[in-house]
């Protein structure tokens, strides 16, 4: 666990926790101590072990993983058993359940997106966007990549993305890739379109990855029509992104483009249920 993900979580007990857990301090004695063990409620895709055994530890109880990120689960599946003081398994449990199961809600959606878009074009990458709950990037993207899906970019510094934004502040698109090549040369820039005009002048100028913003998929597949004919397809990678979810990821997928990146796994897929269930 690297020190900024153990500190994100120590800020989540303090939240949650706050000048002290008064009914738990009220009814239990400090030495008692307990079992308990996290199971699954409903089926899917896991994510999250390492962190909700990191909030065990942080209240000083030991805990066993029973299965790890990225396995199926099925509903009544042990996920964690913990053992310790009695005080430190219940002042942890929301903290530990929230991180299962917020994590493991996306990882599941990333999972069903992915293994949906593969049916019909078996290298699509799913991809995340930075559309994330605020302080909780890290922990949603590596419940994307749990599943085998795409991280994206995790904050500005990574690679250049100009976006519709950025393009209405110069002077065409050529010269946005123009100037973003000249100041960082060995960073790899994508650009958001919108049209086939823009996606040919990105592709010409030099663009990594074009990414085609708000297209239905027959749109798409004119355009990559249009790239194959011109002999420039081979030249860019492309990605779709916008407005694509569970039920029409598959029509991206077929158009042949070869990133889809999508919000809904961080900003829509409900979350795993998971309870916690406590035995002297």
């Amino acid at each position: 666990m690297d020190s900024k993900t153990q500190e994100d979580i120590r800020q989540m007990l303090e939240e949650d926790i706050g000048a002290g857990d008064v009914t738990t301090e009220s009814l239990v004695s400090e030495e008692k101590k307990a079992k308990a063990k996290i199971t699954a409620g409903k089926s899917g895709y896991l994510a999250g072990i390492p962190e909700a055994q990191a909030v065990f530890e942080e209240l000083e109880v030991s805990s066993n993983p029973k299965a790890s990120d990225g396995d199926k689960i099925e509903a009544g599946d042990t996920l964690i058993e913990a053992e310790g003081l009695a005080r430190g398994i219940l002042t942890a449990e929301r903290v530990a359940l929230n991180l299962l199961s917020r994590m493991s809600g996306i990882a599941t959606a990333t999972r069903e997106m992915l293994d949906e878009a593969r049916k019909v074009n078996s290298e699509v990458q799913i991809a995340a966007t930075r559309k994330t709950a605020p302080l909780l990037r890290r922990f949603d993207k590596k419940a994307v990549e749990s599943v085998g899906g795409e991280p994206h970019r995790f904050n500005l510094e990574d690679f250049i993305l100009i976006k519709d934004n950025h393009l209405e502040l110069v002077e065409s698109v050529a010269e946005a890739v123009q100037k973003a090549r000249e100041s960082n040369p060995s960073e790899k820039i994508e650009v958001e379109v919108d049209s086939l005009e823009e996606t040919i002048e990105a592709t010409e100028a030099g663009t990594d990855v074009v990414m085609l913003d708000n297209m239905s998929p027959e749109e798409i597949k004119e355009i990559i029509r249009e790239l194959e004919e011109s002999g420039l397809r081979d030249k860019v990678i492309l990605e779709a992104s916008g407005g694509v979810n569970p039920s029409n990821v598959k029509e991206y997928a077929s158009t042949g483009v070869d990133i889809i990146s999508s919000s809904y796994m961080t900003m829509q897929a409900p979350a795993l249920d998971m309870s916690l269930e406590i035995e002297e």
